[in-house]
């Protein structure tokens, strides 16, 4: 099974570069999307009719938002994580299969100024338990934006980044608390080294200049680890100022 997700920075957009063309030739099992920035009926369905679409809009139009594409049909689909105060961005989307729950998350951002980041750290215990409540029935999936690089190796320039809006102590804290929760970052199990991002600014050619974030994830219940076969990124696919990122289980 292969399944990839992907921040598009808006379908719409992403549409108007291809995107039904890269899922065609793509076909993933499972494509997960953030930043959807839409809703339903203001969106052109281009994409392969083998996809079944399922929607988390925002409130809010134009902002946030995920979608869940899926070939073969889920068991139970679920929009937020049950708590009125974070349900509202149309952040997270579950999707419920045989064996294990798909989580599609986009993390909220703590903004250049912190000013959210308060908001931030209340989030991140709150979906945190949310995928520990999924997990006492079934194993997880977790993926998507999550706006953090974990450690120094996840970014170019870390000192000059250290209290910076996705590298500050506290959301890192928030990264580590799933990792000690027993959740797994997949990409490094096979990749210890760096230069590896998912995300470049669309300032001073950062993308062709490598100078980039790894932000976006797949985490996976400790118990599904011996189902990883390749946890990767795909930098080389472009529409995006993120590139999709992607795992296959057996």
């Amino acid at each position: 099974m292969k399944i990839l997700s992907w921040n598009i920075n808006g379908l719409r957009a992403v549409q108007k570069k291809g995107f039904a063309s890269w899922l065609g030739k793509a076909q993933p099992d499972i494509l997960c999307v953030q930043e959807s920035r839409a809703l339903p009926e203001q969106v052109e369905p281009d994409w392969p009719k083998a996809y079944e679409a399922h929607w988390n809009p925002a409130e809010k139009k134009g902002y946030s938002g995920v979608i869940t594409f899926i070939k073969t049909p889920s068991i139970k689909v679920t929009r937020g994580i049950g708590k009125a105060a974070h349900d509202h961005e149309g952040r997270v989307l579950t999707t419920e299969h045989d064996d294990f729950f798909l989580v599609n998350v986009y993390v909220p951002n703590a903004q250049r100024s912190l000013a959210r980041l308060p908001y931030r750290q209340e989030w991140d215990r709150a979906f945190l338990a949310y995928l520990k409540k999924l997990e006492r029935r079934k194993p997880v999936i977790v993926c998507g934006d999550l706006n953090v690089s974990h450690k120094e190796i996840d970014l170019t320039n870390f000192k000059a980044n250290k209290n910076n809006a996705g590298f500050t102590s506290e959301e890192r804290a928030g990264f580590d608390a799933f990792v000690a929760a027993g959740l797994v970052d997949t990409f490094r199990e096979f990749e210890t080294g760096g230069g590896h991002y998912s995300w470049w600014s669309n300032r001073l050619n950062a993308r062709a200049r490598n100078i980039g974030w790894r932000i976006d994830y797949f985490l996976i219940s400790e118990s599904l680890r011996p189902r990883l076969k390749k946890a990767f990124i795909l930098p080389e696919v472009m529409g995006s100022d993120h590139c999709p990122v992607g795992v296959e289980l057996i």
